[in-house]
This record gives C-alpha cells, structure tokens and sequence, in this order.
C-alpha cells in the first residue's frame, strides 16, 4: 500500500504517494480504450459535449482519484468520451451488478473496471480492491454520492466515506470532475422512457458539460482519526458543488429541464444543501441557491414525484 512520508504511522492524503515503476504500472487494455474512442465518436450524436479543465500533468499516468457527481444514467458515457478528450483511462468503480450481467460483466472486468457489491459480503472488498488498483498507478473514478442522486435541486447528496478512507489510506491526490447536462439525454427511469428521450436527443442535442477541476486539499486530514474520514468526505462534496456551479449558472435553484421519471428526495442533502450561500460573481445576489425545503416544493409543483 501507499504510505505517507511524515508522520509515517498516519498516511496523510497531502502527502506524495509512494512512486510506482514503470514494469509495474498498470496500462489500459485495448479494449477500454477501444471503448473511449467509440464514446469520443458516438456521445456528439446526442448532445453537445464540452469538456473544460484538466487532469494536473505529474498525476494523468496516475495514481489519481476522479470523483465525480451522479445526476443520471448517462453520467458514466459522457465521463468515458472526456477521459478520452483529456487523454486518460480511468478504472471505474461500478455497482457489481453490472459485472453480474453475462457479457457486460466479462467486458467490465476486461476494461479493468472495480466491483462494488452493495448488500453483499464482497462489498467490504471495493476499497481494498481499489488501494491495489492505486498502487500499480492507476486512475480510480468513483462516484462518492454511491447512487444517482435525488437532491430536488440536482446538487450533490451527502457522501459515504468510501472514497476518503481509500484517500487518507494511499496518500493519493482527488480530483474532482463535475459533470451537467446529462440528465437530459436518457431518462431516469422505464425503457421506453429512456429511448424516447434518447431518440429526442439526435435532434435536440442538449449541451453537456464535464469540467476536471483542482485536487482538494486533505492535507491536514490523517487516516484512523477520529472524524477525519467524514472531514474529508465533505470537503470532497464540497469541492465538486464548488466545480458544478460554474456549470450551471444559468440553473442555481433548480434544473430548467425536467425528468417526470426521477423521483425527488431530501434525505441525503448535504450540508451546502441546508443553507442559503452567496450566488458566484454575476448572478442575483438575492438568489437563495440551495435550501432545504425551497427546491423540494418548486420541484414537485413542477411534475417530480418523491422517492419511495
């Protein structure tokens, strides 16, 4: 494993990670770079695909971790097309019942990709299985809200702490990736609700954007101390609501695109979803961007239904 170098009996996700060499390096099979070629080619069919930022050039060969908002079923698609733009492979970490899926699952495992067995005993597997990943120099993405989030507003939910314990473990830097649009192209939910507004797309092309933004900075943060893992999992959602503003500034309180099939929820807001924060420069300085009962009310007057 990755250690840090001081203090050296608690690894320090600021600290460099231990160099990985060259025999020992992990390399994207053909295969998955096959597909992100593929996905350069096909995602502009559907939607106008903006890719901003970068990946910091001593941490593209990896060992890096991507951590990107879910806000749809089209999230991992338009993020194999930017890694492509952007010239990296990232190893995804996946639920585990796509590896499941007779062929899907022999291709995911073929591309490299990282199971995440929610509800089984293999799930306590994941982090270790990406620490190993890590440590042959591989870039790991993961999704650290673990669902397709269900925010009314569409910011990112409350995090589980996976991704900051594999963090503070290893010593490796997070890159925040944030992506908008997405939820424009396939539906949340119903297969024929997922192909018509697939379809609606050749024509309508709605722009998505996906921006790499800065690392975020856990330096102070120690593994095995207490809180430090919640610490760091917060900083990290906060860095990616940070990114997405930009992205949707034209859409602060709520999407102006509406799923009918995605369902709505509060209990997973994260903190800068209970308060009122100062709008970026250019915007109306009155705007109460994210709170906690505002967007729940405007988005069910608006078609969405709750969850559950």
């Amino acid at each position: 494993m990755f250690r840090s170098q001081t203090p050296p009996t608690h690894p320090t996700a600021g600290s460099p990670a231990s160099p990985v060499r060259a025999e020992h390096r992990w390399r994207a099979p053909l295969l998955w770079r096959f597909v992100q070629a593929v996905a350069r080619a096909v995602v502009p069919l559907v939607c106008r695909l903006r890719v901003t930022g970068d990946v910091p050039v001593g941490t593209r060969d990896g060992p890096l971790i991507l951590a990107g908002n879910h806000i749809g079923t089209f999230d991992p698609i338009a993020l194999t097309a930017a890694s492509r733009v952007r010239r990296i492979s990232p190893r995804m970490m996946a639920t585990g019942g796509l590896f499941r899926a007779p062929v899907v699952g022999r291709l995911m495992r073929a591309a490299g990709h990282i199971p995440v067995d929610r509800g089984r005993e293999t799930v306590a597997s994941a982090v270790p299985n990406a620490a190993e990943a890590l440590e042959i120099g591989s870039v790991v993405f993961i999704y650290p809200e673990g669902r397709i989030g269900l925010d009314p507003a569409m910011w990112p939910e409350r995090a589980k702490t996976g991704l900051a314990r594999l963090a503070l473990a290893t010593g490796v830097p997070v890159l925040p990736v944030a992506t908008w649009g997405t939820h424009e192209v396939i539906a949340y939910h119903g297969r024929g609700a997922m192909i018509r507004t697939l379809i609606r797309c050749l024509w309508r092309r709605p722009t998505v954007r996906v921006h790499f933004g800065s690392p975020v900075d856990l330096s102070d943060l120690r593994e095995g101390r207490v809180g430090d893992a919640q610490r760091a999992t917060d900083r990290i959602i906060d860095a990616l609501t940070a990114e997405l503003l930009p992205l949707r500034r034209d859409e602060l309180r709520l999407p102006r695109y509406v799923d009918p099939t995605r369902p709505v929820s509060s209990a997973r807001l994260h903190r800068s979803g209970r308060r009122a924060f100062s709008p970026p420069a250019g915007t109306d300085p009155g705007a109460r961007l994210l709170t906690s009962e505002d967007p729940a009310t405007a988005a069910l007057a608006r078609g969405w239904r709750p969850a559950g």
